[in-house]
Order: C-alpha cells, then sequence, then structure tokens
C-alpha cells in the first residue's frame, strides 16, 4: 500500500525510547511529523536530535495527569493523528502488589489513554483528510505465556482495548479511524527499574507454562504495522492487530535473561 503520511503530523506517547521512538522513526522516514511526549526532557531532546528538529519536535508531559495532557495539545497548531504508546509495568505477584505502583500502571497505562485521547478528539474533528487514533495494547492482555507476575499491567491494556472499543464508535461520524494495536514482546528497555526480587519471582512462575517461548520481533516491526494502519484511506481501518514472534527458543533463565 502506497503511504500518505507526507506532510501529516502525528503525537506519540512515550516517544523517547522503545515502541514510541521506532514509531517515531518509522513515521519520519515516510515523510511525516512528529511530536513527541514524555517525562523525561534529557530522552527527548536526545530523540529529536536523532530525528532532526524539521521532523520532530517533543514536549515534557506526564499523560496521567490530565491538566498537563490538556496544555499540550491546546498548544498544537494541527493534529492528523494520536499514537497512545506510553506505558509502564511493575512485576508482583497479586499478594505482593505495593499499591503505588497498582495506581501507577492504572494511571500511565490507562487513565492517560482516556485522557489523551479526549484531548485529541476535538483538533482531529478539525481535519477532515484523514485524522487516526491507534491506541497500543500488548499481547499479554490475552496471552497467558508473555511473562508472570504483570497482571496489573495486562489488565490496563484489556481496559485500554475494551476503551477503544467504544472510542471506535464514538467517533466514527467524525471520520476519525481507530485502531487497537496488539504487540507481542520484543527487546527494548521496557523493564528498566524493575524490582530483581519480583523479576525473579516472575521469571520462576513463567517457567511452569513451558520451556520455550516465541522470540524474533524488533520494535521496528510495531513500528511498521502503526504506518501500515496509518496508510490506510479515509472510510478504511483496522479494527484490532495483533503482532507477536514466530520462532520458538527454549526460555532464557533469570541469570541469562535479555532485555525484555
Amino acid at each position: 500500500m502506497k503511504s500518505n503520511l507526507e506532510g501529516l503530523h502525528y503525537l506519540i506517547t512515550g516517544g523517547s525510547s522503545g515502541f514510541g521512538l521506532a514509531i517515531a522513526r518509522a513515521l519520519v522516514a515516510k515523510g511525516a511529523h512528529v511530536i513527541l511526549l514524555g517525562r523525561s526532557k534529557g530522552p527527548l531532546d536526545a530523540a529529536v536530535e536523532e530525528l532532526g528538529a524539521d521532523h520532530a519536535t517533543a514536549r515534557v508531559c506526564d499523560v496521567s495527569n490530565a491538566s498537563e495532557v490538556n496544555k499540550v495539545f491546546a498548544s498544537l497548531p494541527a493534529l492528523d493523528g494520536l499514537i497512545n504508546n506510553a506505558g509502564m509495568a511493575r512485576p508482583g505477584a497479586v499478594e505482593n502488589l505495593i499499591a503505588e505502583e497498582v495506581q501507577m500502571q492504572v494511571n500511565t497505562n490507562f487513565l492517560g489513554t482516556v485522557y489523551c485521547c479526549q484531548a485529541a478528539i476535538p483538533l482531529l474533528r478539525k481535519n477532515r483528510a484523514n485524522p487516526r487514533i491507534v491506541n497500543i495494547s500488548s499481547a499479554s492482555a490475552w496471552h497467558h505465556d508473555e511473562m508472570a507476575h504483570l497482571s496489573i499491567y495486562a489488565s490496563t491494556k484489556a481496559a485500554v482495548e475494551r476503551f477503544t472499543r467504544d472510542l471506535r464508535e464514538e467517533v466514527q461520524a467524525d471520520g476519525i479511524g481507530v485502531t487497537c494495536l496488539r504487540p507481542g514482546s520484543a527487546w527494548t528497555n521496557f523493564s528498566d527499574g524493575w524490582n530483581e526480587e519480583a523479576v525473579r519471582s516472575g521469571f520462576e512462575a513463567w517457567m511452569k507454562y513451558g520451556p520455550e517461548m516465541d522470540t524474533g520481533m524488533e520494535p521496528e516491526h510495531v513500528a511498521e504495522s502503526v504506518a501500515h494502519v496509518l496508510s490506510y484511506p479515509p472510510g478504511v481501518a483496522v479494527d484490532l492487530l495483533e503482532v507477536r514472534p514466530n520462532q520458538p527458543i527454549l526460555k532464557p533463565t533469570y541469570e541469562d535473561r535479555q532485555p525484555s
């Protein structure tokens, strides 16, 4: 399918690393301008420097804070699409969950998606060309073998999927295409900052699902999937797209694990 993203403006939450930065690279390569949102100025500045100031801008914003979200969106002169990618996880068995970490995951992964969609709709409604919203879910919302002890993360992503179904129906009359993208595991820095004891416990529980895991997917595969769904013509939208690795290998031990 021919790309038609030239000159369009897309806002990407969690855009300074991982899937978000990979998505930004893919869209810039197709001629789009990206607005990156993130909590830390340093990584955002580095991402803009890599992508080029002519192709990318960045705003510091905590998407779990509705006031900050509204302020950022109110300052945008134009918007053709929103990619809700910001997300965080903190592993832990249910009985050991820490209330603050539960709230952080719910606020960032689910409420952040809600707040950004609310703020984006009026801007996208003004754009009758081909406005889009892409909400990034996770295969862990449906597949128990992605990783163990991520119950809250998986639950927030399941909530994003249910929310996206209603969102699609509500904005159809405005010509806004809505997609839920459900990626599987890929090698990123997503697990940075996780508690080592909780990760070890999660690994041990994960091994009970079987000795093998699927591998072979990179953040770039998710990025190309986003670019693909954005390229459909007006009146056509991908409702749900799941992209997962497809090469079975033996699971690494905790000691031999790679970044995930």
